[in-house]
């Protein structure tokens, strides 16, 4: 570790002992394979890049709407059982939770009751039409079973939605044709397939019609809200792609506001987001870069291989006595790294790391940036 150490401060030293006239005559950084070694500088190559981050804003990760739905109860009662918690992921139809309610049995009775007059109404009207067939009633008394039979089927018909919607599914309906019995538990079932993003009563709690029990959502795909600083409102339209400063997650620009906040004095853009929505969660708030596509040659360099110095940029390119200073022009800045551009073929060695140690040795002794 010590020699270590000892061949790092010697291979400064050595460096520094370049005059700055030596710089300015070669443009070259004459440095050892040695002493590259001991400062721990790595080679790559620059990386091409499209996209040019402009502007940095604050944004919000939300469901879209036609994604997110709010599961309630038609019918007060008392809550029984609660089966799915926060994150869970439930497939449409899933058993979310039962309620006792005494509301249910009258609904069902209402079912029955109405099932029986409209069996009574249709023996009816079949047996008058017979008989105006063989010219025993006249075409009136077929006309009234026959409005009888319309209005019980109507009945039916209503209380059989009614139950549906109080949380009773077809095969539960027809169940309670078949046999008869009543129940007063009604099945609180999922909308959609998605996650559970909010569980909103608890189980033993008595629970009022369309009291909200659970927000539920399909994340297979988010939006980020983003507000726009209005000087950058020019700046932006439709299309644009967006990073989450992480550089995980791209989004595109797919809706605009038309008015100005006028607490922050800011535009709301909505981006759909494209790729790994997995990396961010619904509500988290995260900080985005405006990308702008380049029809210009441009590259990525990561922050610890530019170097400044006197208002201009360097980066330092690998050559067979040292390494080569190249001024450069950056575009834009990133966490990870910055976009840049200069005369290059792309094939370049290029110093990716420890600019310092190369911008202290291009100064020589007494200089400063």
């Amino acid at each position: 570790m010590n020699n270590k150490i000892t061949g790092l401060v010697l291979s400064l030293l050595g460096l520094m002992a370049l005059s700055t006239q030596s710089w300015a005559e070669t443009n070259v950084i004459q440095i050892s394979q040695q002493q590259i070694d001991n400062l721990g500088i790595k080679i790559g190559k620059l990386e091409s890049t499209s996209h040019i981050p402009l502007f940095t804003a604050p944004a919000k990760v939300v469901v879209p709407s036609a994604n997110e739905y709010i599961v309630s109860t038609s019918q007060a009662g008392l809550l029984l059982k609660m089966n799915a918690s926060v994150g869970d992921k439930v497939v449409k139809g899933e058993l979310l939770g039962l309620i006792n309610s005494p509301d249910l049995l009258t609904l069902q009775s209402n079912y029955l009751k109405a099932v029986g007059a409209l069996k009574l109404a249709s023996a009816t009207y079949n047996r008058d039409k017979t008989l105006r067939k063989e010219g025993v009633i006249s075409g009136r008394g077929e006309q009234e079973a026959f409005s009888v039979y319309s209005a019980a089927l109507i009945q039916v018909n209503e209380a059989k939605q009614l139950l549906q919607i109080a949380g009773m599914t077809a095969k539960e309906v027809k169940q309670l044709d078949s046999t008869g019995r009543l129940t007063s538990q009604i099945s609180i079932r999922s909308p959609i397939a998605g996650r559970v993003i909010e569980r909103m009563a608890i189980s033993g709690t008595h629970v009022d019609p369309m009291s909200p029990l659970y927000r539920i959502a399909n994340l297979d795909e988010l939006w980020l809200e983003v507000n726009i600083p209005q000087e950058h409102i020019s700046d932006i339209k439709i299309g644009d792609k967006i990073q989450v400063e992480n550089g995980l997650v791209e989004a595109e620009i797919k809706a605009l506001g038309q008015s100005v906040n006028p607490e922050n004095q800011t535009i709301l853009a909505r981006a759909i987001v494209r790729n790994n929505p997995s990396s961010i969660r619904v509500g988290q708030k995260v900080n985005i870069q405006h990308m702008q596509t380049s029809e210009a040659v441009t590259y990525k360099l990561p922050n610890v291989a530019i170097a400044h110095n006197d208002g201009k940029t360097y980066i330092f390119i690998k050559d067979k006595d040292g390494f080569k200073a190249r001024e450069v022009t950056i575009l834009g800045k990133q966490a990870d790294g910055s976009v840049i551009s200069g005369h290059f073929s792309g094939t370049e060695d290029i110093a990716i790391n420890n600019a310092a140690a190369l911008k202290a040795t291009m100064l020589g002794l007494g200089s400063s940036e």
